[in-house]
C-alpha cells in the first residue's frame, strides 16, 4: 500500500526520527530538491528506495543561490503536485522548512570553493555555488544520511558537491544519476515549463547539438544561428557543458564527450 509521505517542517522533527531510524538499524537515503518536481527527481526517489530502508527528500527554494531576484520570486512552488509525486515514487518523509529554519543565524556563514566554481556556471552566476554548496552543506548535516542522490544534468554542481564532501570529510556517499530527458531529448527541468510552444519545439536542438557538433565554436555557431542567446559552451574534462536562453527561460545541460 502506498503512503502519503509525513511532512515536517522542523530540523528537530527529523533529528528525532532519523535517532529512532539510527537505533532500528535503518539507513536513509536523501533527495534535496527545490520543490516543482517532475520525472527527473521521481528517477531519484526511486533510486534512493532501491537503496536505502528510509527515502528522506526535502524541498526547499533556497534564496541565496538566486543570482536574479526575480527569478527566486517567480520560481514556481507547487508542494501539493510534489507531494503526490513523491507518494507514488516511495518517498517516507519531506522535509519542508521556512528560510527562518535554514537561515537562523543569516547568511554570516556560507561554504566557498575556489577553483572549480568559478567557471561554466559560477562565472556566468557569481555567488551561485556559494548559496548551493551552503545550503546543500546544512541539508547534508540535517539529513545525516547514509546516501545522497543528486542529477548529472548540474554536473559542475554534483561534482562540487563531492568534493565539498571529501574536503569535509562528510560521511554522507554522493551518488550521481543519469539524466532523465523528454523523448525529444531535452533535459529534464522545471524551468521547462516557462517555454512557450515555439521555444519547447526549438529547444530539444541544444541537447542534439552539444552531442553533434565537432567544437564548442561550432556548437555556439549553430545555436546562436538557430535562435538561442548562448552563455557558454566548453568542453571540459571529458564532458561539454552549455548554457543557453530562449526568450527569458535560461537551459543548461551537459555530455560525455
Amino acid at each position: 500500500m502506498i503512503v502519503m509521505p509525513r511532512l515536517i517542517h522542523t530540523v528537530a522533527e527529523w533529528r528525532a526520527r532519523r535517532d529512532e531510524h539510527r537505533a532500528a538499524g535503518r539507513t536513509v537515503g536523501f533527495v534535496p530538491t527545490m520543490g516543482a518536481l517532475h520525472e527527473g527527481h521521481a528517477s531519484l526517489f526511486r533510486a534512493a528506495r532501491r537503496n536505502c530502508d528510509v527515502v528522506l527528500a526535502s524541498v526547499f527554494v533556497n534564496p541565496t543561490q538566486f543570482d536574479e531576484p526575480h527569478d527566486f520570486a517567480k520560481y514556481p512552488r507547487t508542494l501539493g503536485a510534489d507531494l503526490a509525486l513523491m507518494e507514488a515514487a516511495g518517498v517516507d518523509v519531506v522535509l519542508a522548512p521556512t528560510v527562518a529554519e535554514m537561515y537562523p543565524n543569516g547568511t554570516r556563514y556560507s561554504v566557498q570553493e575556489s577553483d572549480q566554481s568559478l567557471a561554466l556556471e559560477g562565472a556566468h552566476r557569481p555567488g551561485h555555488f556559494t548559496g548551493v554548496l551552503t545550503v546543500v552543506m546544512k541539508l547534508l548535516q540535517i539529513a545525516d544520511a547514509e546516501r545522497a542522490y543528486f542529477g548529472e544534468k548540474d554536473f559542475q554542481q554534483l561534482q562540487l558537491v563531492r568534493g565539498m564532501g571529501e574536503a569535509f570529510f562528510l560521511r554522507t556517499e554522493i551518488v550521481g544519476c543519469p539524466t532523465v530527458r523528454e523523448p525529444d531529448g531535452l533535459a529534464m527541468s522545471s524551468r521547462n515549463t516557462r517555454l512557450s510552444a515555439a521555444e519547447r519545439a526549438l529547444a530539444p536542438q541544444f541537447h542534439a547539438t552539444l552531442v553533434s557538433a565537432l567544437t564548442p565554436v561550432d556548437a555556439r555557431a549553430q545555436l546562436a544561428a538557430a535562435g538561442f542567446a548562448v552563455d557558454y559552451i566548453e568542453d571540459r574534462d571529458g564532458r561539454r557543458f552549455g548554457a543557453v536562453r530562449l526568450g527569458l527561460t535560461r537551459l543548461i545541460d551537459n555530455v560525455p564527450l
